[in-house]
């Protein structure tokens, strides 16, 4: 722009100048209604997994963006099964059911292969008078990149992000006298488990102490469920890096399971990681066979088990919510015990102690509203709505959503759980940035259970599993 520097013509230069960028802003008090005013009366619909961020989606923010827009948001929060099978079957008969859909991080390679996703970087792009102002993607943690394709296009708004981590009783593990039988016991201070050995040891002492002191607890939860990919997930990604084994076993370059054609599926290492983890079922609920992550959190919020492996988006409610959980202000917060090495490898980044859970909103290529649909996905995603966001459903995708003082305040109430995640959430990973996830899953998966079931030793599931994979990989034209 051109300065005016004529004497006696500033005053006209700043009238001109106001007048010029009246004419060319935009005419609008509120963004919403503005951006809104043709789609008003129009209805999204989308679908989601039964969550504690999502439920928070549904009760209050599709309430608060309706209100703001004149928007309808019909949102269905269902079982994870269902909400797979649901949106994927819509996408691929392009029926144009929903509207927007959740994107688990494991899942989006997938989507992105079947061109499933609508580009949102473009979309914003092309529809400038969508694009709301307090929109920024910059502001999102490093989760958001998950959701990107190879040129950095964003394809899905992240809704939740959290760690699995290992929570405990912290009310019994300080308990004086519990600390004086478990030494007197075990010839060790009770503390945390930093290792496999020490968390089998905690789960035996426990499930001994309230058997003999007449407390229906055990010493550790088990998301082993004998037919639900639950019992698969914590094995591979929450079970296995700690041990070492990292991308679930199967190399990255070659696409190989099996120890025989490279892989590491079925490794020494990895068979005593299953074993581990399947014997700790003598030390859980009888429950734990029938348990996905919802009925872990739930035995865990029922004081049935002194410590386990719980995702954190449960984490909040379980210390806070005395509503839900009898055991508020009783919870502890720790990283998972790792084998020797595997701490060091994942501070270098080489590898990970466990898994890095979260999922966006993206929008279908077969959505009959589109527009609308990106005017709610920036609204999920701006920085004013996080922070209660984060205290319903312990999720953080903001990083100044840390930095919020009711997060702060919550902080100390779940033991630190908020900073345990950003401080040590670099420590943790995603899935494998594998097209053929749920192949791969589904080809392991019967032998899982059956090492769950007692059908099969660990080893030789290990052995079938592997050998499955390698199968539907060279089915799927991965391997040759």
């Amino acid at each position: 722009m051109k300065h005016f520097n004529i004497p006696g013509r500033s005053l006209v230069a700043t009238v001109f100048v106001a007048a010029l960028m009246t004419s060319t802003a935009p005419a609008f008090a509120d963004f919403w209604s503005d951006a809104a005013k043709d789609l008003q009366g129009a209805t999204i619909r989308g679908i989601s997994e039964s969550t504690p961020p999502s439920n928070y989606v549904k009760d209050v923010l599709a309430p608060q963006f309706t209100e703001k827009t004149g928007i309808t948001v019909e949102f269905e929060a269902t079982s994870w099964d269902q909400m797979y099978d649901k949106a994927i079957k819509d996408m691929e008969a392009n029926t144009g059911i929903y509207d927007f859909v959740y994107i688990e991080q494991d899942i989006i390679y997938s989507y992105l292969a079947r061109d499933f996703l609508v580009n949102l970087t473009d979309m914003l792009a092309e529809n400038e008078s969508l694009k709301s102002p307090d929109f920024d993607a910059t502001k999102f943690t490093t989760f958001i990149d998950n959701f990107k394709n190879a040129d950095g296009d964003i394809f899905g708004v992240p809704m939740e992000a959290f760690v699995k981590v290992y929570l405990y009783r912290k009310d019994l593990f300080e308990d004086p006298a519990v600390q004086a039988a478990y030494k007197e016991k075990t010839g060790a201070d009770l503390k945390p488990a930093t290792t496999h050995a020490e968390y089998r040891q905690i789960a035996q002492f426990f499930t001994e102490h309230a058997q003999a002191n007449g407390m229906e607890m055990w010493g550790t939860t088990v998301q082993a469920s004998s037919g639900h990919p639950a019992s698969v997930y914590e094995f591979i990604e929450s079970v296995l890096p700690t041990y070492g084994v990292y991308n679930w076993g199967i190399d990255t370059t070659t696409f190989a399971a099996s120890v025989e054609n490279g892989g590491k599926m079925n490794s020494d290492v990895a068979k005593e990681a299953l074993a581990w983890w399947v014997g700790n079922l003598e030390f859980a609920p009888p429950e734990s066979t029938s348990s996905t992550w919802d009925e872990v959190a739930a035995t865990f919020a029922a004081g049935r088990a002194a410590q386990g492996l719980v995702y954190g988006e449960n984490a909040a409610w379980i210390a806070t919510n005395p509503d839900k959980s009898t055991v508020v202000g009783k919870v502890g917060v720790a990283l998972p015990p790792v084998a020797e090495g595997v701490m060091d490898q994942a501070k270098s980044g080489e590898g990970y102690i466990g898994y890095y859970d979260g999922g966006a909103f993206g929008i279908p290529h077969s959505s009959k509203n589109k527009e609308a649909a990106l005017l709610f996905l920036q609204y999920i995603g701006e920085e004013s709505v996080q922070a209660d966001w984060a205290l319903a459903g312990s999720r953080i995708v903001h990083q100044a959503t840390y930095a919020d003082p009711k997060i702060v305040e919550q902080d100390a109430k779940v033991d630190g759980y908020y900073t345990l995640m950003k401080d040590q959430g670099p420590l943790f990973r995603g899935a494998p940035p594998f097209p053929f996830h749920n192949q791969a899953r589904e080809a392991m998966a019967p032998f899982i259970y059956q090492a769950i079931t007692g059908e099969l030793q660990p080893a030789e599931a290990l052995d079938k599993a592997a050998a499955a994979v390698d199968a539907e990989l060279k089915n799927l034209g991965y391997r040759k």
